[in-house]
Parts: structure tokens; sequence; C-alpha cells
């Protein structure tokens, strides 16, 4: 599954669109990023940019547009309204995709090494990047500004994590790193009211509100021995929130930024907003995303649901996504359409899986067709993914049969772990013609120099290794998924057990045809221990995928 980050760099020109266009251009540059929104802002002087993709496309794209922008931006004639330290002031990188915020971290060490030593730039690095937590606030870091970065750097305690010493007085310094997505969100309410919408948000906030002696909304703030206001914190952590009226929906909301979703996530904050609410008279109608949002912030939501209502949260994401939509009403004030809600659908190209794109007819045409491609691997890959279909459907059913009312969480469970393996065979389904389509064209290198033939070898190889990899990875992934067939032959619905027995027999066979696409695509792979060991670890999946397969079907027919 791809990676994918986030990066949010802040440069210092908000008014020539000429240097905001050369810059965006030089990330845009690089394949595999794509730029989702650029927001110049006159009196700030200052633009930010959002792009996302691929960790080292990001980090290469993120290089690029700070490099261009040190060519283009004189810190020493500008101005602005916003703090800032350099023609590039901050640059964070944020996990979206199958990514931790440690893995980000990383990555972002890895940019602020290039920037320092290719470009001369002065670099600290923030947030999750920096250990030093005496160093790892932002507003910390850039105290004192461009003006006063010359005679910071002179203190030892603010020597750059990369790059020179000496300010740069031409593009400043640079403060990068790593941070978790912010979610910026907001809940509607039935009221008008600022201050019922603010007591919400003081609730909620982390940073809750101030104590006051005596009457707890217009006494005097409560101070401790050192003078300083005592503050009652707020429920949620990592959330930030200030009530508003909206003057074209005529309603008050309850304006949030949740800047830890994974710590806090979006349908908790939801939920603790109704009950906020709920406690003061006020109605929670809806909420509204602002911008994206990570998949997973809505597939968490819909699971949740979906169990309050003791209902199986092993479904398709595409219904996982309509509960989360319709439990927090964020179709309330316009539609929500994913396509252009969530970060990864907008990154999506249905050119990168036109197999498990089309529908059946087309499907069985293109198999049917002259071309090599799609073949044995890729309908191995589909048949493990109709098996483990079966078998979900089996535990979803087994979920909600009446009678069985306490089990449902067993066979949720059950029933997400198939829909589990399911995304990863249809994902074979493509991946499989993939490395096909590598061999082939590893094969129109060119031949006609020693270096070129040598060059073309090896590439043949590597692409050789992969198309075994590939089916041998469903191999593996169907024998796992016959684990949750047999138990759903076993445990699920009686009346589902033929179903179970026929996702068994799909698995199985699935494994046995992958089995015969490692085998052949050895046969042209030079390394012998390598294919030794592959057809020796292939051998052992098949004879378990058959026992299994045998013991799913006997528990079928005991239930027929």
């Amino acid at each position: 599954m791809k990676q994918l980050i986030e990066c949010v760099p802040n440069f210092s020109e908000g008014n020539d669109m000429n240097t905001i266009s050369q810059i965006t251009a030089a990330i845009e540059s690089v394949e595999g990023v794509k730029l989702l929104n650029v927001d110049p802002g006159k009196a700030t002087n200052r633009t930010v940019v959002t792009f996302v993709g691929e960790p080292a496309a990001v980090v290469e794209a993120a290089f690029r547009g700070i490099q261009k922008a040190a060519e283009l931006i004189d810190m020493s004639r500008h101005t602005g309204a916003h703090p800032r330290m350099g023609a590039t002031d901050v640059c964070p990188l944020i996990p979206v995709a199958n990514i931790s915020l440690e893995e980000t971290a990383e990555w972002s060490k890895k940019l602020g090494q290039k920037v320092g030593s290719e470009l001369s730039i002065p670099v600290y690095l923030y947030e999750a990047a920096q250990p030093n937590t005496s160093r790892n606030n932002l507003a910390v870091i850039r105290s004192g500004e461009y003006e006063g970065f010359a005679r910071k750097m002179e203190d030892p305690a603010w020597k750059p994590d990369f790059g020179p010493s000496v300010f740069n007085i031409k593009s400043g310094a640079t403060v990068i790193g790593a941070r978790d997505f912010l979610i910026a969100y907001n809940v509607n309410l039935n009221t008008k009211s600022v201050k019922r919408a603010n007591s919400v948000a003081f609730d909620i906030r982390e940073a809750g509100r101030v104590k006051r002696n005596g009457n707890p909304i217009s006494g005097p703030i409560a101070k401790d021995e050192n003078g300083e206001e005592i503050r009652i914190p707020g429920k949620l952590k990592g959330v930030k929130a200030i009530g508003w009226f909206i003057e074209e929906y005529k309603i008050a909301q309850v304006s949030i930024n949740i800047t830890r979703f994974r710590e806090t996530p979006l349908h908790k904050v939801f939920d603790e907003c109704v009950t906020s609410a709920t406690e003061r008279g006020i109605r929670v109608t809806g909420s509204e995303l602002v911008g994206l949002v990570p998949l997973s912030a809505m597939l968490d939501a819909g699971k949740y649901f979906l169990n309050k209502q003791q209902l199986s949260s092993g479904v398709s994401d595409e219904e996982l996504i309509h509960i989360a939509v319709k439990s927090m009403g964020l179709d309330e004030l316009g539609p929500f359409e994913p396509k252009k809600r969530i970060i990864e659908y907008c990154l999506e190209d249905s050119a990168e899986n036109p197999l498990v794109n089309m529908n059946l007819m087309q499907f069985s045409a293109e198999t049917a067709s002259e071309s090599p491609a799609p073949g044995g691997g890729s309908i191995a890959a589909y048949l493990g993914a109709l098996g483990i279909s079966l078998g979900t459907m089996v535990a979803n059913l087994s979920s909600s049969k009446k009678g069985w009312e306490d089990q449902w969480e067993s066979f949720s469970d059950w029933a997400e772990k198939g829909q589990h393996f399911r995304k990863q065979l249809l994902f074979m389904v493509d991946e499989d013609t993939r490395s096909f389509n590598k061999i082939m064209d590893a094969f129109q290198l060119p031949k006609g120099t020693p270096d070129e033939i040598a060059a073309r070898k090896q590439a043949i190889q590597t692409a050789t290794k992969y198309a075994i990899e590939v089916p041998f990875k469903v191999m593996e992934l169907c024998l796992e998924s016959m684990e949750i067939i047999k138990a759903m032959a076993e445990k699920g619905n009686p009346a589902s057990a033929s179903d179970a027995g026929v996702g068994a027999m799909c698995a199985r066979t699935a494994v046995s045809g992958a089995f015969l696409n490692v085998r052949i695509n050895c046969g042209s792979y030079n390394d012998k221990g390598f294919v030794s060991d592959i057809i020796a670890k292939g051998t052992v999946i098949e004879n378990k995928a058959l026992e299994l397969e045998k013991a799913t079907l006997a528990a079928v027919a005991a239930n027929i």
C-alpha cells in the first residue's frame, strides 16, 4: 500500500505571482507529486502551498521549492504582517496514509540535511523531528525573526541542526519538521448564540477555560500564588476550538482544529460536542469539514458509529464513509463528495488500476483477448479476492443473525479482517499485470554496447524476481484468508455454509494458480538459491491450503 505524506511549505512571498508560479512549477516538476492548493496572502506577504505524494518524491519536490525560493526571494527586502525568518519560513511534512509520524520525521531530517548542505541555508528541526524539547516549538525557534537571527545564531544553544552556523542574509533560515495532520472541522448548532457556541468550545478544547471565583461566567478570574491564571482543562487533547456565527447559514458553529486526530479522532470530537451541547439545551444539527481529510479518519468514524449500533464494521470503504457522513451530518450545509474531500481519493488515478476498475464483462473480455495480460496471476489474485469476499459475507450475515446478538462483535472483527485481505488481493490483480509489463519493458532496453547489454540483463533479472514475488505474495495472502473462511464455515450462520465452502475452494485454487506463476517465472531467474528457497516455501503454502480447504469443506458438509 502506498505511503503518502503531505507537505505544507510557507514561502515569504505573497504578492508577486510570477515568483510564486516559479516556485510551484519547481514543486510540480517532480513526478508523483500532486499540488493541492496555493494560498497567497498579500498583507502577510506569504504563500502557503500544499502538495502530497510518496515520501521520496515529496522530499525532492520540497527541496526544489526551497531551492527556487532561495533563488528568487531576497529576505533583506521582505516585509509582511506574518512572523518569518526565511525565504522558506517553515516546511512541515505530515503523514497521511500508511506511514507513521516517526517515519515522517526521518524523511524531514533527510530534507533538512539536503537543504543545509546543498543550499547553505541554516535549518532548524521542529515538532516530531526535534528531540530537544527546548527548541521544538516553531514560535520559540522563530523568535527574533529574520532581523534578529544573525545575533541569535551567535548563541551556541541556537546552532542549526543542519547547514552553516552563519546566517544566510539573502535566504534567512528555514524550519523543517514533521507534525500530524490538522483537520479543520466545524460543528453546526441550532442556535445563533456565539456565547453558547463558545461554551461548547471551552468544554471540548484542550486549553479549556479560565477559572472564575464566585460566578463561573462573570466572576473574577482565579489566580495561583504566582499570579498566573488558573485554567480548567477541556476534555480533548490536541483540540483547539472557538465559537462563531456564520451569517450565510444563520447559525452558530463550534470552529475546531484537531491537531492530533489519531489520538483524538474526528468522531470523538463530534460526540463530545453533542454531549456538551445537549447538556446546555442546544442541539448539534450537523458538521462540515474545511479542506481535505485523510481516509483513515473517515473509515475510523464509520466503524465507530456502526459499532455503536452493534452492527458489523467489516463493510466496504464506501459504506463506512457513507455512515460517517450521515452520522456526523457532514452533508447538512452542502454535498460531501468523497472524491473531492478525501486526500487519498484526490490522488487516485483510475489508469493505475485498470483491471479492478473494469466491470465484470470488460474484465472477462480483456482476459479472453489476445493480450497476454491479465494472465493467470491476475486471475488467481482476483479469485482469492472473491474467496475472502464470500467469507466476509458470511461474517457480516452472522453478525446480524437473530438470536446471535451476543456474538456480533466477534463476527464484526472477522469481517474487518476479511475486508483487509480483500483490498490487498484486489491490489495484487493489477500488480501482477504491472510486474509482467516490467519484464516486457526490460526486454525493450537497448543492447548495442556491452554496458547496455549488462544493464538490460540486470533489468530483466530484477523484473523477473518481482514477477515471482508478486504471485508468491498472493499465495501468502490467500492462505491467511483461508483461516477466516474456515472459521466462518465452523462458527458462522449455518444457512451460509455453502458460501464459505465456495470461498475456500476459490482461495485454495488461487493459491495453486499463483504457485503456477511463481514456478514458471522461476525458470527465467538465474539465482538458483532464491528459486529453490521460494519453491520450497510455496510447496508448504500449497499443502497447507489443501489441508485448510479439506477441513473447511468438512465443516460445510456437517452444516448442510
